[in-house]
This record gives structure tokens, sequence and C-alpha cells, in this order.
């Protein structure tokens, strides 16, 4: 709860924008403030929402959980599922797979990470695939699903991590409700202008498009690419990073689901001139083609994806123009951009919605007197800038690190220059396969070992204390490994089973 001793309290706050950003947006606030706090969403109908960030990672539970939301009330609303990892398809080469699994690898052994011990092995052609080695990986593979247990610390089953799929737009309307049981009033229109104060530059109103003005003392933009505050009032300029995410287009479009099940996991497939996504959920699967127009234009973009669906298309297929980046500040003067106001960066790890949730997290843990202390401003944006800094370098870890060499678009990505920081942290892991996570950074260093060595990226060594360990001992320490993870695997239920179970347990409470 925020203090209510100072009277020099933001007490007014407006977010500019619905969808996704701003309904989470008003439900954390909402959640937080008491209702001595004004609190107005501005959305119009009219305004569509871009709806590409239905896949999520693990920490949205956090999320969730700080609202008090119930799971099984939110996966049903949502028509969600759950996703335990992204499978690449044909990103290192033509006929690769592998997960990213969400979660740990194996079991540590002593002081060294479980992955140097199967490294030596591996190195040594007597190690079976990484994948067999989590248990994330393992149930992905099988179409099972649980989340972890707490009864039985020293097995897999208590080390699954998990995320969800769900439907975007659900998602919003379902926080919609929550937000407005809780005080906060939604505004229906259009906002066509806005106001500043001489003084000092910050926004002082907005314009609704009858006339009204709408005043606050806090503006947060979700307004969307456009920016309609921090860009468009603030003039705050955008670091542009197309040179190393060249995908400047999304063509997307549901369609129906597949025989075979709920997968519970993200598919990406890389496609000549970008990659399609696929996305199950209860009622349907999101799909969509994100490509670079330098290398395929619409139409073909639109034609490869309708070519490569499970089911009949059930909507028209609909293009998005994008430009990767983010402003130079995400917090400007009175204005804090949340979702795609504040930069974009696409959905290749799921990481917009997350980082919707961390920027609200870091509102929240800096959130300004009426005086707007400059010092707090300026340290927000410095871990802001961090956060996104290290995701794109992820990103772009996915395109750089192939050996494709079958279209221009690969062989612009595998040869393009790279930042520093990226350019560090993989000659480190090319050197004896060591990942070391700085500070807060999203992605933690499974993560990074399970893209580097599915997209061929190959350490020379492997970390000197692992030879203290005879081989024998190592062989039979991997294959304990694998097959208690093997063996939890074959105990859990298949995905749709757990979800058919969850679903009508809530309805009959309900």
């Amino acid at each position: 709860m925020v203090d209510g001793s100072n009277e020099g309290r933001v007490r007014n706050i407006v977010i500019v924008g619905g969808g996704t950003a701003g309904w989470m947006a008003a439900a954390a606030l909402s959640k937080a403030l008491t209702r001595d706090y004004s609190i107005r969403l501005i959305e119009s109908e009219e305004i569509g929402t871009v709806g590409v960030g239905e896949g999520t990672i693990p920490l949205i539970k956090l999320f969730n959980h700080a609202l008090e939301l119930d799971e099984a009330d939110f996966v049903r609303r949502t028509k969600g599922s759950f996703k335990l990892g992204v499978n690449f398809v044909d990103w290192g080469r033509l006929g690769d797979s592998y997960v990213h699994g969400f979660g740990k690898i194996g079991q540590d052994l002593g002081l060294v990470p479980f992955y140097q011990y199967w490294l030596k092995m591996h190195q040594a052609g007597k190690a079976r695939p990484l994948d067999d080695y989590s248990i994330n990986t393992v149930a992905a593979r099988q179409n099972k699903f649980m989340p972890a247990v707490t009864d039985r610390p020293n097995s897999p089953l208590a080390d699954i991590a998990y995320a969800y799929h769900f439907d975007a737009g659900l998602y919003a309307r379902f926080l919609r409700e929550y937000s407005e049981a809780r005080g906060v009033q939604r505004i229906e229109g259009k906002v066509t202008g806005y106001q500043l104060r001489g003084e000092d530059g910050f926004v002082e109103s907005v314009t609704m498009e009858d006339g009204t003005l709408i005043d606050g003392q806090l503006f947060i933009d979700c307004s969307g690419f456009r920016g309609l505050l921090i860009e468009q009032a603030l003039k705050t300029g955008f670091e542009d990073w197309t040179h190393w995410l060249p995908c400047d287009r999304a063509v997307a479009v549901p369609c129906a689901s597949a025989p075979g099940g709920i997968t519970p996991y993200t598919r990406s497939t890389a496609r000549k001139a970008g990659w399609q996504w696929r996305i199950p959920l209860q009622h349907r699967i999101g799909n969509g083609h994100v490509f670079c127009s330098r290398y395929t234009s619409e139409d073909e973009a639109t034609a490869t994806l309708m070519a490569n669906l499970d089911g009949e298309a059930l909507a028209e297929p609909r293009v998005l123009r994008f430009a990767t980046g983010k402003r130079n500040k995400t917090w400007n003067k009175n204005v804090v951009a949340i979702g795609l106001s504040s930069g974009f960066m696409e959905p290749l790890e799921s990481t917009s919605i997350h980082l919707i949730q961390s920027t609200i997290a870091r509102l929240t843990a800096f959130f300004p007197h009426v005086g707007f202390d400059q010092a707090d401003i300026d340290e927000f944006n410095a871990h802001s800038d961090f956060e996104t800094v290290r995701i794109r370098d992820f990103l772009i870890l996915h395109y750089h690190a192939t050996e494709r060499d079958d279209s221009p678009f690969w062989n612009y990505c595998r040869t393009m220059d790279i930042p520093d920081t990226l350019r560090q942290k993989m000659d480190l892991f090319r050197s004896n396969g060591r990942v070391f996570r700085e500070h807060t950074e999203m992605f933690a260093e499974p993560s990074w070992v399970q893209v580097m060595h599915g997209q061929r990226v190959h350490p020379r060594g492997y970390h000197a204390l692992v030879d203290l360990q005879p081989e024998e001992r190592i062989a039979e320490f991997l294959e304990n490994v694998r097959g208690v993870i093997g063996h939890c695997a074959t105990q859990m239920p298949t995905h749709d089973a757990f979800i058919s179970r969850l679903v009508a347990k809530e309805s009959q409470a309900a």
C-alpha cells in the first residue's frame, strides 16, 4: 500500500489507452493504491489492439498472484493453456529442432553446473541430447503438463516452471472487470490532443474527440506504437535497433485447433525471411509470420503463413508494421510509457507482456510525489534500459547464431555486426561453456545455454573442475538424472487432461 501520510501525493492518474498494457496498469495500481486515488483509463472501441502478445514467461504468475487472481478462473476466462517453453525449428540449420525450456537443466553436482558435466560427455560423443535432461523439455515433447509439486523437494517434479498462453483480448477484459470493481473509471472515446504546462513542459491534460479536457498529475501512455504522449507530446526520441533485429512486419491470423491435443509450448519456425509463431489456446491457435520487408513482400509472407496453418483460418490475415527499438526514456517528465509506446521487441521469446509487467512493478517501486524527483526518474530509466538491452541481446542471438545460408535474410543475420555485450557472452560461452547472469537481467543461465547449444554455438572446452570426477562416475550421474526425469514425465497427465480437469473444476465451483 502506498503511504497516505504525504500530502504531496500524486492522486490523479490518467491511463491513455486500454488493451493488455492499459488494463494491466489499471489493475495493478487499483490493487496497490487506496480508493482516494483517482485512476481513469481512456480507450476507444474503434481503436483495435495488437494481439501478438499471447505467449508469456513464468514471471507472469507473480503478477497474477499479486492481484490475487485464481489460476483456474484465469485460465478458464482467457481460454488459456500452459507453456513449458518454446520449440525452435529450423533456426540453426534447416531440419534442426530444440526446446528452450523454462526452469533448470539437470542437477548440479558440487560447485559445478550440470551442463558442464554434460558438456564433457557430449564432446566425447557419450551424452544424450540436452533436451533429455530437463523436466520441462521432456514433458513438452510428450505433451505432458502439471504444476510443480511442493512436497517432493528433490524430485524433478518440484522443478517444473511454466507460463501461459492466453487470448490477450480476453485477458484485458478480465482485468477491466477487476479494475472497475476497485474503482477504476473507464472513459470511452479517442484522445485527439494534449496540453503542456508552460513552466516545465509537463502534460497537464488531454483533449477528447468531443472537446472534453481530462486533467491529471501522472499520465501513463498505453497508446501503442504512436506514443501519443511519450513521443508526440514530449518528443522523447527513439533508439532504432532494426540493424540488429531486421524484421519490421508481422502478419497474424487465428486458425482452428488441430487434432492431437494442445501442445504445452510455443512453436517458432524459421522461414526464409523471418519466422512463424504458433500459440495453442483452448479455442483456437494463434499464428503469425514475423518478417523483414527488405527480403520478402507482405503478399509472400501472408501466403507462407496461410500455407502453414494447422486448421482453417478463422479471420482475415492482418498485417502489422513496426520498428524494433526503444524510447530514449521510458519515463519522461510526468509520463510513463508502458507497452508498445515504450518501444517494441518482437515476440520471439514472449517478452512483450513481461516488459509491461516489469515497467508497472518499477513504477510502483518509484511511485512519485507531486514534485517528480529527477533522481528517481533517472534511476527508473536506467533499470528500464538495462533490462531492455539485455533482452535485445538475447533476441539477436537467435538470429545471429545460425549456419543457414539458404536466403539473403539469413546471410545478413549470420554475418551482421552484433553489440559488444552479446559478443562477450558468446565468446565466453565458446571458450568453456560459461554463462554468467548480470545483475537483474531477464534470462538466466539455462536460457542462454539452451539457445546457444540449440543453434550450434559450440564451446571448445569445459569447466576444469569437471575432471575431478572420473568419467564413469559422470556417465552414471547423467544417466541417473535422465532416467529420473524420464520416469517423472511418464507420471504427468497430458496437457489436455490437466486443462480439462482444471476448467471443469472451476465451472463446478462457479
